[in-house]
This record gives C-alpha cells, sequence and structure tokens, in this order.
C-alpha cells in the first residue's frame, strides 16, 4: 500500500510503527513529554508511546500548550519519527518550527485524511521527505 501525504513540515524520510489514534488528544496534559507516554486517564491508547512512531492523529484537541509540549518531546528524543495530520494545527506545529530553529532534529509533519490514517494502524511505515507513505 502506498498514499501521498501533503507535506506540513518538511523533514528527512522516517520510519515506525504507525500508532494511529482513535481519539483526538491534547499534547497539554494529555502526553508525559518527558517520556511520550500517552498519560490522559480518558484516552483509549492511555499507556502507549509516540516516541519514535509514525503518529496519526484523526485530530487534536486544542491548546496554546501543545507547541511547548511537541517541543519539549523533541529536546528529550521523545517525539514521534513523523506526524500524520488530519488537518493542519498550527499550534502543534509551531513546537517543530521551534525545535528546527534551535537546530534539533525535528520529524517532518504531513497531512493524511482520518480515514486513510485508520488503515496503517499498527503496520510498519516507510515515509519519504515528498510524503509517499509504504506500509508493509
Amino acid at each position: 500500500m502506498v498514499l501521498k501525504a501533503e507535506i506540513l513540515i518538511p523533514g528527512a524520510a522516517a520510519s515506525g510503527r504507525c500508532l494511529a489514534l482513535t481519539a483526538p488528544i491534547s499534547f497539554w496534559g494529555g502526553v508525559d513529554p518527558r517520556s511520550g507516554a500517552i498519560i490522559d486517564a480518558r484516552h483509549p491508547e492511555r499507556g502507549q508511546s509516540i516516541a519514535g512512531t509514525v503518529l496519526a492523529l484523526p485530530g487534536t484537541i486544542g491548546s496554546s500548550s501543545a507547541s511547548a509540549v511537541l517541543l519539549e518531546l523533541v529536546h528529550a528524543g521523545h517525539a514521534p519519527a513523523a506526524l500524520l495530520l488530519d488537518a493542519p494545527d498550527a499550534i502543534l506545529l509551531l513546537g517543530l518550527i521551534v525545535a528546527r530553529e534551535m537546530g534539533w532534529p525535528v520529524p517532518p509533519a504531513f497531512r493524511l485524511a482520518a480515514r486513510d490514517q485508520i488503515a496503517l494502524a499498527g503496520r510498519e511505515l516507510a515515509v519519504s521527505s515528498d510524503g509517499l507513505i509504504t506500509a508493509n
């Protein structure tokens, strides 16, 4: 299976297991920035780690602190390998832009419809820098 995603934040090619969330998440209070673990007690994927995954987000729950949490994840080495968002989230993506400005390697971010994300759940993915997603 090969899909084409729209580039939101460019970056190097990435790979990893796809963690396709089944519900929107708030990074602030929902993800531990020191470990990458999902800590929101109400989230269906609570206890799983987003670190090193190709994280598929069907939606986000807004907080202006989301960018700071993603920035901390990048700095701590616990960020996803790549992000797939159903819709661009400027606040969240700001964390990647700031991390890049600080000289840290950042995961690429892409726009991919939630309906396409579901088919990728649990699969090993290779994501090229131009947005081609290959599922094994």
